[in-house]
């Protein structure tokens, strides 16, 4: 197990910066995946699977499950199950990306997932993404992309043109958000297709010319992960909601040896509902599933022996809002792992779940907070429920106290991922996953 917080979130920065879209944060879980020794799997082959051994499966770029089938263990004793998400709230392009407004040339976006829109004005922006492209033999082939640098920026409207801007302004989605990519200097007219294959042959030299048929392409901020405070003691960062949790996860089960029966499931599309071939509330999980146990009474005993951690960013007080908390559940930076509660199962705790995760918490000697909405304010939700009752399994919704959550920029306590790594790495070390008697 790690022992340094800073060499940990070290760890972590690496992980966000390499990370721009839900596609690179799966393929940065896939080199460490290699890097441990864990065997890569296929969906659209069998599998050969032997206890004390490692394995993980991609579908579709986005999604991931890596586990590891114990030497003391049988698929029967059930598995020590954490699950995250790859994606986080942001503005996709759209498939006809061009918007020529002479002298410049723009690119048309949507709104993908629920992100404060404010803050992604006036950024340095980048883009990064998956482009399919078809190759001399007539196949399609993905290729992932990242301009890596200063691209894009969504200046803001001067005040001189706007004296209500401060006082609450409604943003024109349509209208305002298209980011600056270039200034015209000729007659001749940049189409973006080819800004992307002059990128695509600039990443891939040893490829002949691909054409490029589609491709799902997200702005990002191009600042980098970073502590600040005057003791350091932020982190601030783009998509600490969820990649955080998704790092927590892969450091834990890299390390978490073949004895006891681990998996780690990693899906997409939360942002906007987890309805997807690579979401939480898809297929996914259970066709892993339904090779580890192909025995249907042998799957349901293994469920019911499992234990789930869902981890997603948690919600701390804000300190210019502090009315807007439960006055009773103070949560703050760097107080450790909040455990999230809500009466109308928006989180999949209970008391039983939650007492497990404090016992679990103690063993790792961390601190352990509790969040529940206010009463008069809608609860937001995660992969915690619907994993939960689509595979029958003791779940709990634990996450990073984090301020800011969905702005292009987020903040958490710089002790806060390596607390929430002490209490998944002692979970995946724990014998007796129920503490039944």
């Amino acid at each position: 197990m790690t022992t340094n917080f800073v060499e940990y979130n070290d760890s972590l920065f690496r992980y966000l910066d390499n990370s721009p879209t839900a596609f690179h944060a799966v393929a940065e879980l896939r080199q460490q995946l290699l890097k441990a020794h864990m065997t890569e799997l296929f969906e659209h082959e069998r599998w050969q699977l032997d206890k004390g051994k490692g394995y993980f499966v991609i579908r579709e770029n986005g999604a991931l499950v890596a586990f590891i089938l114990g030497s003391k263990e049988d698929v029967s004793n059930g598995f020590r199950m954490v699950a995250s998400h790859s994606d986080s709230p942001c503005l996709q392009l759209k498939p006809r990306a061009d918007v020529h407004s002479p002298p410049y040339l723009q690119l048309g976006v949507e709104i993908y997932g629920g992100p404060l829109l404010n803050p992604w004005f006036d950024r340095d922006l980048s883009l990064a993404g998956r482009l399919c492209c078809v190759d001399a033999t007539n196949n399609l082939v993905d290729y992932l992309i990242d301009f890596n640098r200063p691209l894009l920026t969504i200046p803001s409207l001067a005040i001189h043109f706007d004296r209500e801007a401060n006082n609450g302004r409604a943003i024109d989605k349509q209208k305002a958000l298209p980011p600056l990519l270039a200034q015209i200097l000729s007659d001749q007219l940049p189409q973006f297709h080819e800004i992307l294959s002059v990128q695509l042959l600039k990443q891939y030299p040893g490829i002949k010319l691909q054409t490029i048929l589609g491709f799902d392409l997200f702005c990002y901020d191009h600042q980098k992960a970073t502590t600040l405070g005057l003791n350091n003691e932020f982190i601030a960062s783009g998509r600490l909601d969820n990649l955080l949790s998704c790092h927590t996860a892969l450091q834990a089960i890299t390390e978490a040896g073949t004895d006891r029966n681990s998996l780690f499931l990693c899906t997409n599309h939360e942002e906007n509902g987890s309805t997807s071939t690579t979401g939480a509330n898809g297929a996914f999980i259970d066709a892993v599933f339904s090779r580890l146990a192909p025995d249907p009474e042998l799957r349901q005993i293994s469920l019911r022996n499992s234990f789930l951690i869902s981890i997603d960013n948690a919600h701390a007080v804000h300190p210019n809002f502090r009315d807007k908390s439960d006055s009773g559940h103070d949560i703050i930076l760097n107080g450790g792992p909040v455990i999230k509660i809500n009466a109308n199962q928006r989180y999949a705790t209970n008391s039983r779940s939650a007492s497990l995760f404090k016992l679990l918490a103690a063993e790792a000697e961390i601190p352990v907070q509790e969040f529940v909405m206010r009463t008069d304010m809608p609860c937001g939700s995660t992969i915690g429920p619907m994993t939960a009752a689509r595979l029958g399994v003791e779940t709990i919704d634990v996450g990073a106290p984090t301020l800011g959550m969905h702005s292009i920029r987020e903040l958490t306590g710089s002790n806060d991922p390596y607390l929430l790594y002490k209490a998944i790495s002692t979970f995946f070390a724990t014998e007796n996953i129920h503490r039944r008697g």
